[in-house]
């Protein structure tokens, strides 16, 4: 990191730990408590996959408004990340990360308690408003509570790996309740973990100096929309009865060019804009936010499909379709711990292009996949490869993305990146089940 950036990470330590009475003294109780919100938030947007067929029938979802249960997750996690950064660098970050886990616990609760299509989506938006608020105080908080060099460098391993593997956790917690005790729990579970990391945060976390200014709210609503507005077209050109053809298809298409460009344009004139364009003049800042949005779209979109395949193909029950990828979140650990150990000694980009190898080749052995595939040989060497890939490449990500930020804009930026890969994850999914669809159907 940057003279700059580590400076300003001190100073953002001496305050909290002279006026509260915390900072370092608690690091590894800090490091639990951000590392337990990033997988909460983090597990949610893949914890419902297993638990679709039951939410079906319950919630009498269509076919098509079915895959909204997570793209209204993740577009309003991914959509509003940035201002959850920025309200963070405005109003101090762990005043922002306990407002932001109270509500996720909040919609968690109501979740559970949806008794429509409507009223579940509706909830899944107000759960990703709380994730977008919490995740990126979360990571900046890192920045301010721990020191430089291994301890940081350690806490930003675990965070990582919390990223990556949040995504298989969600799937293994979502079999085991589904089948032990009902797709409800898989929101209800949140609930006794948001208030226990809601309770904690201010007893061990310091608190940031806040910054003046104030929130881009037009660019954080005409970005928002206009990824949501495309997200929604894509998904409406896999409908067999609307297609691509479509005159609303193509006026969703539209409407979302012009939000995105305006978005842009707000923030190009913007004094204190919720992406600030400045942050992509870094190359290697920049690649990694490009990268994660790819890696996003691949990794949300292979849990779909291979959950889809272990429980409708090979005839999983859910408990043992969670399980199936444990290895999974192994693998994910130990490429986080390398890639930690291997920090110092090597740049981000090195061990960056060795993880997402590797991943690639797992991904490319899943083309393989048919009705005859057995576990071991077809599904768990491929995911172990990916697994440990994607740890190596979190990490590297996760350090370049805010590696030379000015202090009062490491929220901003640790936001970005979490937003490429929601966004990401989104995009990816609503472009494959289109595809899917049309090769199916």
């Amino acid at each position: 990191m940057s003279t700059t950036a580590a400076g300003g990470a001190r100073a953002a330590d001496s305050t909290p730990d002279s006026t509260n009475g915390h900072g370092h003294r608690h690091l590894g109780l800090a490091l639990f408590v951000i590392a337990t919100a990033q997988l909460m938030v983090v597990l949610d947007a893949s914890i419902v996959n297993i638990a679709l067929p039951s939410i079906q029938t319950a919630l009498d979802f269509t076919p098509t408004n079915l895959t909204w249960v997570i793209n209204a997750y993740t577009l309003a996690f991914g959509g509003l990340l940035l201002l959850g950064g920025r309200a963070g660098d405005l109003f101090g970050r762990r005043r922002v990360f306990v407002i932001g886990v109270l509500l996720f616990t909040v919609a968690s609760l109501l979740c559970g308690l949806a008794w429509s299509e409507a009223s579940l989506i509706s909830f899944r938006v107000l759960q990703g408003a709380g994730a977008a608020i919490a995740a990126p105080t979360a990571l900046a908080l890192i920045t301010t509570t721990f020191p430089e060099g291994p301890p940081r460098n350690r806490a930003f391993a675990v965070y990582a790996a919390m990223s990556g593997a949040g995504a298989a956790v969600g799937l293994i917690a979502g079999g085991l309740l589904t089948d032990l005790l009902d797709w409800r729990w898989v929101f209800f579970v949140n609930v006794p973990i948001g208030l226990l990391i809601a309770w904690a945060a201010p007893r061990v976390l310091g608190e940031s100096s806040p910054e003046t200014g104030r929130i881009d709210f037009a660019g954080a609503i005409t970005g928002t929309v206009g990824l949501t507005v495309l997200v929604y077209g894509i998904t409406r050109a896999g409908n067999p009865a609307t297609g691509w053809g479509d005159s609303i298809t193509l006026l969703c298409f539209a409407a979302a060019l012009v939000l995105l460009a305006v978005f842009l344009l707000i923030e190009s004139r913007h004094g204190q804009p919720i992406m600030p364009l400045r942050l992509f003049a870094e190359r290697n800042r920049s690649a990694s936010y490009l990268v994660m949005l790819i890696v996003g779209a691949a990794l949300f979109s292979m849990f779909y499909f291979i959950s889809l395949f272990v429980q409708g193909i090979l005839q999983y029950s859910p408990v043992r379709a969670g399980l199936a990828f444990l290895p999974f979140t192994a693998g994910i650990v130990i490429g986080a711990g390398f890639a930690s150990q291997l920090a110092p000694r090597q740049p981000p980009r090195v061990i960056a292009g060795v993880g997402l190898a590797l991943s690639t080749v797992g991904l490319f052995l899943y083309t393989r996949l048919d009705a005859g595939s057995s576990y071991v040989s077809d599904l768990l060497i491929p995911m172990l490869i990916i697994s440990i890939g994607m740890g190596l490449a979190f990490v590297s990500f996760t350090l370049t993305a805010v590696s030379g930020v000015a202090e009062h804009e490491s929220g901003i930026a640790s936001g970005l990146l979490n937003t490429m890969q929601q966004i990401g994850g989104s995009l990816g999914l609503a472009v494959l089940a289109t595809i899917a669809a049309s090769t199916t159907t």
